[in-house]
């Protein structure tokens, strides 16, 4: 009886572990925490199970986490914190990044830590907020953290090249509607033109003419004087550009880093949405 219990036992212990995602660190903690209740069971599971495939495959922890309040603490502070308590990370080095949203003050932040600290510059963290801060100030957060993921994949990708994006480096624009709207009017455009100048030039009857004597009859006006005058003169003086101060300015990139309260290294930045 004794052996059947501790079979029974055995067996329901296995099942509670393996309903959880395991970190590179062996730990039970999910790589997504959804505590503002921001998005869907649907929308949960698709975004867990894109976290779980990118970081397997990266060796890195991509962490999404969602809180209603900081409790406190600055979102820097808080970001690090929930990475190094929670056991996040791959390797000696705890390679991975996370994102943090809190509804409180509508604050992000990313934290990045070992390769992630690597690959997400400065420089590549600005821009990946510029492509998802839309998405978080219209409330779509299920497409805010699939960018988010997708965009670390490749990042990690590019940063094992030797070449991470960087200030000088940044992957090239997505081709999106607006842009194609625009060559489409131009491309229209480009075609009016084109035509009316085919038009115009069947027209035979009417020639532009060089100077105003072919529409004066001849001899009705006669010029007595003739006489030059100067009547002013328009300088321009443009400013010549001074350095700015802004990070980004005159430096050759890479990534600021700091130190948690654990007393790990971290890289990230953060901001308002």
């Amino acid at each position: 009886m004794k052996k059947v219990l501790h079979m029974i036992c055995l067996l329901l212990a296995v099942l509670i572990f393996s309903a959880y995602p395991v970190s590179a660190a062996g730990n039970t903690v999910s790589r997504l925490t959804d505590l503002a209740d921001l998005l869907s069971d649907n929308e949960e599971t698709q975004l867990l199970d894109q976290l779980d495939e990118i970081s397997l495959r990266q060796q890195a922890d991509i962490v999404v986490v969602t809180v209603k309040s900081l409790e406190g603490k600055t979102p820097m502070e808080y970001a690090d914190d929930f990475y190094d308590q929670n056991g996040y990370g791959f390797g000696d080095e705890k390679d991975g990044i996370l994102f943090l949203i809190s509804m409180e003050e509508r604050d992000w932040h990313i934290s990045t830590r070992g390769a992630g600290i690597t690959a997400v510059t400065d420089a590549g963290l600005e821009y990946m907020s510029d492509q998802f801060l839309d998405d978080l100030k219209e409330g779509e957060y299920a497409e805010a953290f699939t960018v988010f993921a997708r965009l670390c994949d490749d990042f990690l990708t590019q940063a094992q090249t030797g070449t991470p994006y960087d200030t000088d480096f940044l992957p090239k624009e997505p081709f999106g509607v607006l842009r194609a709207l625009l060559i489409s009017l131009g491309a229209g455009f480009l075609i009016s033109f084109l035509a009316a100048e085919y038009m115009k030039s069947r027209l035979k009857t009417v020639h532009s003419q060089a100077g105003a004597e072919n529409y004066v009859k001849a001899g009705s006006m006669k010029l007595t004087k003739e006489k030059d005058l100067f009547l002013y003169k328009h300088i321009s003086r443009v400013e010549r550009p001074k350095d700015t101060g802004s990070q980004y300015a005159g430096q050759s990139g890479g990534s600021s880093t700091h130190t948690s309260s654990s007393g790990a290294t971290h890289g990230g930045g953060g901001g308002k949405f």
